[in-house]
Parts: structure tokens; sequence; C-alpha cells
């Protein structure tokens, strides 16, 4: 395929203006070239030339509008900016324009309306400014931004001495020098960035102005031109600023993004520079990925080109900033830093210039050496470029030196200071040659909303979060992980169980025992005893097991912790594995930990070290476990002068579950809260933050089939979620309810004020003979490309019947599945729900409402009652999905 030719344009009368039939002929002629353009894309033509063609057929349409609108006239001169200065216009990009004026008039304003207005008919969406040439000057000497759009600045038509005019404010000394016009950069980056959370490993990234994105390339070449006077990476080659290897890499990842973006722009149908859900199974299949197998996608495929050039980009350029913060350093004496290396400041750099090739091991030694010695802040730019060699000349057989895998070891045994030096090593490829499976999973995305990083940015974030429990600082937020943490012997081993948790992730196959295999095998290299190869082996296979544990089951059950002691085994294992668990859950998502997490997975820790303690002795009989809370709850009562009498009064009616799935807290809670009310119900009570971590809401209320259903819904319109519930009955009949709660949109416990909302409006909902049903709200944008059929399984649990059910989240849906049980005539006894991205996790205990298991009918007509109100109809086709889960 060829590229469209260049349009051939009547000869323009000046100052004639353009009439409407030709506006509409442009429009047709723009129509046909862009559709030419589509066309040659899709049969694989260079999006980099297609861009480029674009360019060059708006600058004809644009000069021709201009001839016939303004002509000759003297006073002005049009400019091409942004990406039309660069000579490249994508398929929605907009066309942004520059009218450099020497004075105003009317009649030249009139000129430049009926100018820009053609451009709008004609279909371009023109971006303009009209300035005069002071007006440039001042507002560039003052905004950098501004400063650097001139910068791409090209003269398209008008008068030529404006644009020597333009020259003259750019080639100005006294406007941004060097130093401050880099300062002003980084800043504007750093702002950029932060806005993307500081890394190009987000789920839906901008390609454009994300980190690793196509301004970060934009960026470079305009310090490149300011600085050096490099305009391009060709340049900043000649100038010894980038290898040629490296401006090579630079290419291919540029012409990565532009295709990724021109691709997008037809996809999206406008200017659309976010890889967003809705179009990116789209834009794998335009692209040509294929799906390998259930765990390799080819949408994930697809994103990891995008990831694998951004983070190439990212540190490219972050490489080329400290070559020219050094290029504007002065020159300093060096000084020894050991027997192999040197420093320049606050720079460090080799002694013998050949030591990375003859001992590959001081590639790693450099980064221990930069930890060690105070001051320093990176490598000259002749080191970082000699690492580069280094890295590409030796390859993966840094994975086999011995010598290598020893100082690695050496490095990880610093501990939290070795994380740092693990992260500047991943910049510059190391650790991706010292662990080839790390560089399997660089860009290796998940297509889900659970997981919000890239695997290799997730494993980053996991061992940058161990490293935060040996800071005293964090102790507020991680009480028990920063006691732990001194005590843990050998945190290399935490770290190597870090960097191996995931590793295995996109291969196929259960990660976890992979990961496990990986892990025996590198350790093994490492030369470490036997005892510490399981330890970290054990740690991947299991890292999932505290988690798991927690959220899906009653860790209040002595049972539960019994058996999750059992598999843990001793202290050392808690102690790794609860520190690796939150770590973990942190550097999934920032928003999956919250109060209620970090109170359960303490309740687990604490819980399962005491019974470790017993030497994992058999849970406690029921019976001394319900007399054990009975008396800690009296204690609490009475030293709150409330009678004896009274408390065993209400205390008749409690069934035994109470004191058996309650901490005495809560008893002693909802006892007073109970002889509070002296007879009046429907009682509410709720806790704004419970010794649980969350919200806690008691009711108190003549029992009634239901009642479940009319709790939730209230629940669901006031915008709380349920992350557990206790459905008791006391012996006259009164529903013992507890639901544990969190703000749906904050994950966090409420306010005092919504506590109180909460208890009028429950009380309120609970007064009506029959409460209102859920509201109907819409899917958000993100959940509906994440849609999957319900998984219902049913369990036999002795004299009750335990539903599992896994699907997709959406608004309301505990609400709709509570309404189901109703509507199946189903008592709910019990519930935990736990919500991970998209994906649901809920467990319930139900019985029919004779208090009997659920027989194969009634659970026949619950799972029809389930797929129906939880939105979907067909309940064979959802059968069958579950069937092959």
């Amino acid at each position: 395929m060829t590229l469209p030719p260049l349009p051939r344009l009547p000869a323009v009368v000046p100052r004639s203006g353009v009439s409407p039939e030709a506006r509409r002929s442009l429009r047709q002629l723009l129509g046909d070239v862009d559709r030419s353009l589509t066309v040659a894309f899709r049969e694989g033509e260079d999006a980099s030339a297609l861009a480029r063609r674009r360019s060059e057929i708006v600058d004809r349409i644009v000069v021709h509008a201009w001839g016939a609108c303004l002509g000759d006239m003297a006073a002005g001169a049009l400019f091409a900016v942004g990406g039309f200065g660069r000579g490249m216009l994508f398929p929605a990009s907009d066309v942004d324009l520059l009218a450099l004026v020497a004075e105003t008039s009317p009649a030249l304003h009139r000129a430049l309306e009926s100018f820009f207005g053609c451009l709008w008919d004609i279909g371009l969406k023109p971006g303009h400014a009209v300035r005069t040439v002071e007006q440039c000057r001042e507002l560039a000497a003052s905004d950098a931004s501004v400063f650097t759009s001139l910068l791409d600045a090209r003269r398209l038509a008008g008068w030529p001495i404006l644009a020597e005019s333009l020259r003259g404010i750019l080639d100005d000394p006294a406007l941004w020098p060097p130093r401050q016009y880099l300062a002003a950069r980084l800043a504007e980056r750093d702002a950029r960035h932060a806005r993307y959370d500081d890394t190009a490993q987000n789920l839906e990234p901008n390609l454009k102005d994300g980190p690793g994105g196509l301004r970060t390339l934009d960026a470079l070449r305009w310090l490149g031109r300011r600085l050096a006077d490099a305009p391009d990476f060709d340049d900043m080659v000649a100038e010894g600023l980038l290898e040629p290897v490296e401006a090579a890499k630079l290419a291919r990842a540029e012409e990565t993004l532009r295709r990724y973006r021109y691709a997008l722009h037809l996809e999206a149908g406008r200017a659309e520079e976010r890889l967003l859900f809705d179009y990116q199974r789209g834009l794998a299949m335009r692209l040509g990925f294929e799906d390998e197998h259930a765990k390799n996608l080819g949408v994930e495929q697809f994103m990891q080109g995008y990831y694998r050039a951004a983070t190439q980009i990212e540190r490219s350029g972050t490489q080329l900033v400290e070559r020219f913060e050094e290029m504007l350093d002065p020159a300093t004496e060096a000084l020894p830093v050991g027997t192999d290396y040197v420093r320049h400041g606050s720079r460090i750099s080799l002694r013998n210039p050949q030591l990375f090739v003859r001992r590959p091991a001081s590639l790693v030694e450099i980064f221990i050496a930069r930890l060690d010695e105070p001051g320093i802040t990176g490598f000259t730019a002749e080191t970082m470029r000699r690492i580069q060699h280094a890295v590409s000349l030796h390859g993966e057989s840094l994975a086999d030196d011995a010598q290598v895998l020893s100082a690695f070891l050496a490095l990880l045994r610093r501990g939290a200071p070795a994380v740092e030096a693990l992260w500047r090593m991943n910049r510059h490829g190391l650790l991706a040659a010292i662990l080839p499976a790390f560089g399997k999973v660089v860009g290796r995305m998940q297509y889900d909303l659970f997981h919000v990083y890239t695997v290799d940015e997730h494993t980053l974030r996991v061992l940058r979060n161990v490293a935060r429990f040996a800071d005293a600082a964090a102790r507020r937020d991680f009480p028990i992980a920063c006691e732990i943490w001194p005590h843990v012997e050998k945190p290399e081993l935490l770290l190597l169980a870090a960097l191996f948790h995931d590793i295995a992730k996109g291969r196929g196959g259960d990660h976890s025992k992979l990961g496990e295999e990986d892990a025996r095998a590198f350790c093994a290299r490492l030369g470490l005893p036997g005892e510490e190869i399981e330890l970290v082996a054990w740690l991947v296979r299991h890292h999932l097991l505290m988690s798991t544990t927690a959220q899906r089951q009653d860790i209040t059950d002595p049972d539960v912790v019994h058996r999750f002691g059992a598999t843990v085994g001793d202290w050392e294992h808690l102690d790794h594995l609860y520190l690796l668990t939150i770590a973990d859950i942190i550097g999934t998502s920032p928003k999956l930990w919250n109060a209620w997490k970090d109170r359960l997975l303490a309740d687990l820790y604490t819980s399962t070290r005491f019974a470790l303690r017993s030497d994992l002795t058999p849970p406690a009989h029921a019976g001394i476990r319900l007399r054990e809370t009975r008396e800690r709850a009296l204690g609490m009562l009475v030293a709150e002068h409330v009678a004896a009498d009274d408390i065993a009064g209400v205390w008749a009616e409690f069934p035994d579950l109470s004191f058996l799935r309650h901490r005495p807290e809560q008893i002693a809670w909802q006892t007073a809260a109970i002889l509070r009310a002296r007879g009046a119900m429907p009682l509410v009570e709720v806790h704004p933050f419970s010794v649980r971590g969350s919200t806690e809401l008691f009711i108190y209320t003549p029992d009634r089939d239901g009642l479940f259903a009319t709790v939730t819904a209230m629940l669901d319109r006031l915008r709380f979620s349920v992350v557990e519930a206790r459905i008791l009955v006391s012996s006259t009949g009164k529903a013992l309810d507890t639901f544990l709660l969190l703000e749906s949109d904050s994950q966090a416990p409420a306010s005092l004020q919504r506590a109180e909302e909460l208890r009028t409006r429950m009380l309120r909902a609970l007064d009506q003979p029959a409460g209102q049903g859920p509201p109907k709200r819409s899917l958000s944008r993100h959940l509906r490309h994440f849609q999957m059929a319900p998984r219902i399984e049913f369990l036999d649990a002795g004299e009750r019947t335990q539903l599992a059910l896994v699907c997709t989240d959406r608004p309301g849906l505990l609400a709709a599945v509570a309404q189901a049980l109703a509507e199946a005539e189903v008592r709910v006894h019990d519930a935990r729900i736990a919500t991970f991205g998209e994906r649901v996790e809920d467990f319930f205990q139900l019985t029919d409402r004779s208090n009997a298991p659920l027989s194969p009918q009634r659970r026949e007509i619950l799972r029809e009652c389930l797929l129906r109100h939880i939105g979907f109809e067909n309940p064979r086709n959802s059968l069958n999905a579950d069937a092959n889960a």
C-alpha cells in the first residue's frame, strides 16, 4: 500500500475568501484523504509515515485557506505548533496554529476570523492563538510551557520577517537559560506524572501524557535542543548524550506508541489518548494480537507491548535527564570510593573503564557502593553507558555467574535499603538479566480490575512496602509489621519471596506452584542452605493463604485458626507470611487496604500466634470458649456499673452462637444497647468504628422472613458495603443481626454523622411492613468490560447449607442476592463478603424456613432466583459456564 498522494489544489485568488462550494470540496477532500490513510494503516503502513503524510496534506489545505482569506497581507504570519509543528498529525489530532501579527487592525481580525471559521467548516479542529511578537515574548518569559511551544513553531505562510522575530525570542539567552529551563521542565514532568501515580503501569494508561508516553519523548527533544543544540536523538548520539543502541531502542518504542495512538484514534473515532478498557480488546484484534491461552490473552499481549515501550522510554528518559544534569554541573575532583570506584561530586564512576567487562560482579557491587557512600545520588553519564554496554554484552550469562549471584545475595542481605538498589537495577535492565524470569513479566498486565499494576511494577511496589516496615515512621500505619521486622533475622529471604511470588504469572497453570519451582532453583544457585530455600519456596507457594483465609473463612472459629496454624507451622513462617501478605495487598492496589482488612489480618495473626504458642493443641471445647467470652463481657459491663441481674436477663435470650462468634467487646456493646432500649423495638445501634476495624450495625427486632433483604436494600441505598454479617435469633424470636460495614466509595468506616444517618434511616425501614427493594443502578464503565457467568455452589455444612457465589461485582449486588434469598424462601444465618476488583466471592450459611438444610429442590429454586436477580436470564447457559469455570 502506498501513501495517498499530496493533493493539487487550485490556484488561490488572494483575499477572495473561500466559497461555500469550495469549503464543501475541501471537506470532501479531507474525508477522502482520511479514509485512504485508514485503509493504508489497516493494510500495514507505518503509523509515523501516515501521520507525516496527513500533516503534509493538512499543510496544503491550511496554506490554501490562508491565501484565500489573508493573501499577501503583510501584517501577519501563520505558524504550525504542537504536534502539527513537528509535522505529525494523527487521525483525530487538533491542528494547533499560532497567528503572529505585527500589529492589530479590524481588517486583520476579520480576515483571521474568516480563516479560522473556514478551517472549522472543512472539518479541521484548529486550536489557535493570535499574538503580537511582544505578547509572545512576555508570555514565553513568564511561562516555560509557552516558551517550549515556540520551539516547535514552523512557519506555514505569511510575512517571513515575523519568523525571524520568533527566532529572536528563542535565541535570547536571558529567556530560560539551560539550568532554569531544565528545572522548569522537570517540575512540569513531576506534576504531570503525579496525575498518573508516577507510573506507566496503570490499567488504563494515557499513551500521550502518562509516564513513558509520547510527551516524554517530546520533552527529551526539547531539552536536547535547549541544553545541547541537539533537537533529535541522532544529534544527541553525535553529542555523546545517547548511545546508538539507546537511540534505536527509543525509536522502536516511539514507533510502538505511535502505532497504538493511530489505532486508538480510529477505534475511538475521536482524539482519545487513554487506552481505556472500552477500546483495549478492539485494538488488540485490530493490531493482530490473539489469545494464546486463558492466562495470556491477546489483549494482555497488546498491553504488554505498550508497557514495555513506555518502560523503555521512562528508563532512557530518566538516564538522559541525569546526563543533562551532569552536563550542566561543573567538573569536580575525583575522590576515591573503595578500591574500584571514584566520585565526582554526588556521582559515582569507575576507576577502570573495563571493570564491568572484566568482572561482571562489579555491576551489582557498584549499586552497593552507591548505597554505602553518603551523598551519592547517581552515576556519571559514562558509568550509565558502561552499565548498559555490560548488561548487553553479558546478557543472561549473569544469571549463572557465581560471583554475580554472590554480590546479589550480599545486596539482599542489606535488608530494606537493598530495595531502592533493586529499583535502580531494574531501570538499567540489570535485574531482568540476573533474573530472566523477571524479564518475562516486565509489562505483563492481568486483564481485570483487581490488579492495578503490571506484574513487574507490582513486584517492585511489594518490595518497597516490605522496606517500609523497617521505617519507624510507618509504625502508626503498620504497628504489628513494624514490631515484627526487627525480629526477621534474614530479611533477604523475605525479599526473595517478594521477588518470586508472582514471577510465573502469564505462563498458564498455578503461578504459585510454578513460582515456587523458580524460587527453589534460584535460591539453590545463590547457595542458600536447605532450610532457607524451603522458607522462600513455602512463602511463594502460600503467599495467598493468609489473605484468602482471613477474607473467606470465619477467623473467629478456632477450627479455622487451627487449620491455618497447622499449615503455617511456626512463628517464623507466620511472621514472614504476615509481612508478605500486607505488602502484597497494598502493592496490588492502594484502594485494597483499609482498616477492616488491617484488623482482619491482625486478628488472624494474633490468634494463630497464640495457637502456635500453645503447640497447636486442638481448639478449646465450645463450652470453654463460651464461658470465657461471657466472663470477659461480664467484666466489661460490670465495670460500667451495669447490674448483673439485668445482664443475665438479656443473656438468657442469647443463643450460644452469640458468645462463640462474637468478641466480648461486641457482646458487651449489644447487651448495653438492649438494656438502654428498655424493650423498645426495633432497636438499631451503630458503632462508627468498632473493634473489628469497621462500622458495626446491630439490629434487635422481632424476626421475620425477608428481614435480611430489607436491611441490605437500605444499606445499598445509603452506599454502604457489607463485609460480614451474622444473623442470629434469640430464644424469644428476636433477630440479633450484626453487620460489619464500610463506606462503598472510600472503603473507610463511617463518620459520626453518617452513622447517625444510618441509624435513623434503618429504623424507618424496619418500621415499614414491607421494606423497599434495592434501587436500580447501571454498571460502571469499567465493570461492563469484565462480566462473567456466576458460579454457584452448594455444600453441606452440618445443620446448614453453605452457598458459595462467585460472580461479577455490580452496584447493589448483595441487596439483589438478598432479594433472591427471600424469594426462594431461604434464611440467612451467616455471610462473608469478599471483593477482588471486579470479582465477588460471597459465602452464606443458609437454611429453609424450618431451619433445615436446603433440599435439592430448594437449591435449584434458589439457583434460578439468583441468576434472575443478579442479571443472568438464562440459567442453562450460566450452569454450563459454572461447570466449566
